[in-house]
């Protein structure tokens, strides 16, 4: 019996279905305007998930130009449209269906954060690195061309202090994508501003 309920747990880890959804919004500090899965109207994932543990804040770029004029519900909605189906990347390459989107949040060029993927669970990657333990955050832009605006660094400058605080992520397991995989992601402009928010996590936990 004992063998048979240990099975049970460990298809129900796998699968990532039972486990009940992070209320997000408690994580957000007071002032970010935030847009939950059902305000966006999120489809269900379509894919079975990993279960993980944080232990990593990881940031990510979108790749793609800033869109001031369209809303942060259309954006979400047409990455996971586009995460959720086999779909073209950049350099040619097919990418397979991943169960929903990659990240677990979404900065938009006013500085207002949509929520992804279920924190609880590891994001996917069309690079060659495993994202388990990663909190992935992902920041609307080319920062390889474009400047984050003011609202992005704003929101960043809060939001990264308060996820790593209640994750208990280090100050130096904030890091990039291009830290872990060969990739340009998440760009010149955002990764030259990784030590500045390592500071303010580490300032913070000073006593």
């Amino acid at each position: 019996m004992k063998r048979i309920l240990l099975l049970a747990c460990a298809v129900v880890v796998f699968i990532g279905c039972q486990r009940p959804a992070t209320n997000t919004t408690s994580l957000m500090p007071e002032g970010i305007a935030f847009l939950s899965r059902e305000d966006w109207g999120a489809k269900a994932p379509v894919l079975p998930m990993r279960a993980h543990r944080l232990t990593r804040l990881t940031l990510h770029h979108t790749a793609t130009t800033q869109l001031p004029d369209r809303s942060l519900e259309d954006k979400l909605r047409a990455l996971q449209k586009f995460s959720q189906e086999d779909s073209p990347l950049a350099d040619g390459r097919m990418k397979p269906a991943w169960a929903d989107i990659p990240y677990h949040l979404y900065v938009d060029v006013h500085g207002a954060v949509g929520e992804g993927r279920d924190i609880h669970y590891a994001g996917d990657s069309n690079t060659s690195y495993d994202p388990a333990g990663h909190l992935l955050v992902v920041v609307e832009g080319n920062f390889e061309e474009e400047e984050l605006t003011p609202a992005q660094m704003k929101t960043l400058e809060r939001l990264v202090p308060a996820l790593t605080k209640r994750y208990s992520i280090p100050a130096d397991s904030i890091a990039a994508h291009k830290d872990f995989a060969q990739t340009s992601c998440p760009g010149t402009r955002l990764y030259n501003e990784i030590p500045r928010l390592q500071q303010l996590v580490a300032k913070q936990r000073t006593p």
